[in-house]
């Protein structure tokens, strides 16, 4: 369904700023490598020849990329997240599959990792319509490759940003999966109006603490579920509060017999209902948190982090017509890319108004020396335990 609150972002006038040619001056490499006398570009790559378990699989490769031609434009990564769907793409369990190709100078056809970054442009074809040198874009679908330090493609795979002043890197190169992932759901399965709830697990990930702040930032109120840890749960409930959080529960708080007691007492004894679910977990615990949704309120699943399947008992169908909905946000960017467009220019005008904040992430520097282990090292972290943030490839001198 269509909403009125990206209704109302469309018809606001889209902010331009002029191409630059140079980055600014906090964005600058330390010292930029030479490129050859003969225009080709020197670039390396985390890559995969077969499915398999990260640390096992990935290799840096190193290869040239020829002058930028008629249709091509040659990019420059400045910075590229490790998410969850790039780790279960190199396992080979992700719908999305990359593309195996020798067109990096390779006997057997590799593949680059990773599906979310930011690059700026460094060199365009004479026949490039609408892009220039300097322009900061960011993929259109997943599967591009962001995991490496040039790259060169077409203008249809690329999506420019308008206007990237008061931006930085890591801002613009994670915005299109988790913020675009939160900004739609809140926004295309049930209208949830300013004072109305919904509830979320996930709450401490990417997702959840975006759709913490669009929340807060349309007035909205939320539970939102995180799981029990050993240590620093009341810190956590704090931070996410200060985001914007109503309530903050662990899991064995949700799963707890007096828990939709709670609920009542939150939503003034029941009558400001809970019309919207978010669920990135899965089993037992998502069950619980579906139990407390109002009737034909709607129920949307983004993912499955217990690994565990849904359980759903037939009375939240029958009786209280509750709608059980999936999201994959690149399925819905390939139907709507405009929309993606608008949700990503709205969402980065958000940050650079102080409403919208990064989620935390720990900062991988990548130059040109910096080593194989160090880079393969940063992606086997995000399979373990509990992080302070989300791992970020920030590409320095490359």
């Amino acid at each position: 369904m269509a909403s009125k609150r990206l209704s109302q972002t469309a018809l606001r006038p889209l902010l331009t700023s002029t191409p630059r040619t140079t980055l600014p001056t906090t964005a600058l490499p330390s010292a930029r490598r030479a490129i050859s006398a003969y225009g080709y570009e020197q670039a390396k790559a985390l890559t995969f020849t077969q499915y398999g378990d990260p640390p096992a699989v990935l290799s840096l490769h190193t290869h040239s990329i020829s002058p930028a031609h008629s249709n091509l434009l040659t990019l420059r990564f400045l910075a590229s997240p490790i998410n969850p769907a790039d780790i279960n793409q190199i396992q080979g369990v992700y719908p999305s599959k990359p593309t195996f190709t020798t067109a990096l100078s390779t006997p057997s056809p590799i593949a680059v990792a990773g599906n979310e970054g930011v690059a700026e442009v460094i060199s365009v074809g004479d026949k490039v319509k609408g892009f220039a040198r300097g322009d900061w874009v960011i993929m259109k679908a997943p599967s591009f490759g962001t995991w490496r330090t040039h790259a060169q493609t077409t203008a249809d795979a690329l999506v420019r940003l308008e206007n990237r002043d008061g931006i930085t890197a890591v801002q613009a190169g994670t915005v299109s999966i988790n913020p675009c992932t939160a900004y739609r759901m809140l926004s295309d399965f049930v209208k949830v109006g300013e004072g109305e709830w919904f509830v979320q697990n996930g709450a401490n990930s990417g997702v959840g603490r975006a759709a913490i702040q669009l929340g807060r930032s349309w007035g909205l109120k939320s539970i939102n579920v995180v799981r029990d840890r050993p240590e620093g749960v009341e810190e956590l409930k704090r931070e996410l509060q200060e985001l914007g959080a109503t309530v903050v529960v662990t899991e064995k708080e949700l799963m707890a017999r007096e828990f939709r007691e709670r609920v009542k007492e939150w939503t003034n004894g029941g009558r400001e209902e809970v019309r919207l679910g978010l669920n990135c977990v899965g089993g037992e615990a998502a069950t619980a948190m579906a139990k407390i949704l109002a009737p034909h309120a709607h129920f949307v699943t983004y993912g499955a982090m217990s690994k565990k399947p849904l359980m759903l008992p037939a009375s939240l169908l029958i009786f209280k017509d509750i709608h059980f909905d999936g999201f994959w946000v690149s399925k819905w960017a390939e139907w709507h890319p405009e929309e993606k467009k608008k949700t990503v220019d709205h969402v980065l005008e958000l940050t650079r108004r102080g409403e919208f904040k990064d989620m935390p992430f720990e900062q991988v520097p990548w130059e040109w020396e910096t080593p194989e282990s160090k880079l393969i090292g940063a992606v086997k972290g995000t399979l373990e335990g509990f992080r302070k943030g989300k791992g970020v490839f920030v590409f320095k001198n490359t």
